[in-house]
């Protein structure tokens, strides 16, 4: 395997369905089936779900403060977090939820050492919450916790497969890179992630890898070391020749 220990940044709209709204039984169970496969080589497993099926704190239109909406937005991925620890539980999977603020009765506070030491003992790991903090993403959260629990990279599943010269949805001729470099995805603003997470990844060589998170089977060929995605890393840039 090319990991020993990752950390995946799972979407909430991954969570959703084709709706992108709320929470899908058939997607949920598709992620769910996505970490059993990965887990069954071996790897040792955490997972930060994003809340934006729910609300996203910093785009939220609602009446409130951006504190407020952002603390709204960590809530949401607690929702996603149980949801997921109640699939994984449902296929006899060993697994626990952490947030970066408790929730009495339901969720415990998130401590690093623990939260690693379950990881090593073959739990698969669920962070919710964010960082605890406002203006702060569930990508820069998830790049904390890859950090926190000592993985070996950032898996981060997103709609396309990988990191694109301009946005593939709306740029035909977009190449996607197989892999680039930290300092040109800062530098082209090539936003899979926002900026603080990138540098923070840059700033501790934890190496991303950006892929399809609904391809079937695309984060175990991720974690084999297939060609599947976009490395970001300390490593030259190679786009590849055509959009795919």
């Amino acid at each position: 395997m090319r990991y020993r220990r990752v950390l995946l940044k799972l979407s909430g709209e991954s969570l959703a369905g084709e709706g992108g709204v709320g929470l899908d039984g058939l997607s949920l169970r598709q992620r769910v089936e996505d970490l059993i496969a990965a887990r069954s080589l071996g790897l040792e497993i955490g997972v930060v779900p994003g809340g934006g099926n729910i609300l996203r704190g910093a785009t939220s239109e609602l009446p409130v403060s951006r504190v407020a909406a952002d603390f709204m937005g960590m809530l949401a991925t607690v929702i996603n977090a149980v949801a997921l620890f109640e699939m994984l539980r449902s296929h006899g999977v060993p697994s626990f939820v952490r947030s970066a603020f408790p929730i009495k009765g339901l969720v415990p506070e998130f401590v690093a050492e623990e939260a690693s030491t379950l990881v090593a003992d073959g739990q698969v790991g669920i962070f919710a919450g964010g960082t605890g903090n406002p203006f702060f993403t569930t990508d820069t959260a998830a790049v904390l916790r890859a950090l926190e629990i000592h993985a070996d990279a950032l898996l981060k599943g997103t709609r396309v497969d990988g990191v694109y010269s301009a946005d593939p949805e709306r740029v035909s001729d977009a190449r996607r890179y197989t892999q680039i470099s930290y300092d040109d995805v800062l530098a082209g603003n090539l936003a899979f992630m926002d900026r603080a997470a990138t540098a923070l990844c840059r700033d501790n060589q934890l190496p991303v890898v950006v892929f399809n998170q609904t391809r079937r089977g695309a984060m175990r060929r991720v974690i084999v070391g297939e060609d599947e995605g976009t490395l970001v890393g300390p490593v030259q840039t190679v786009p590849t020749k055509d959009k795919e």
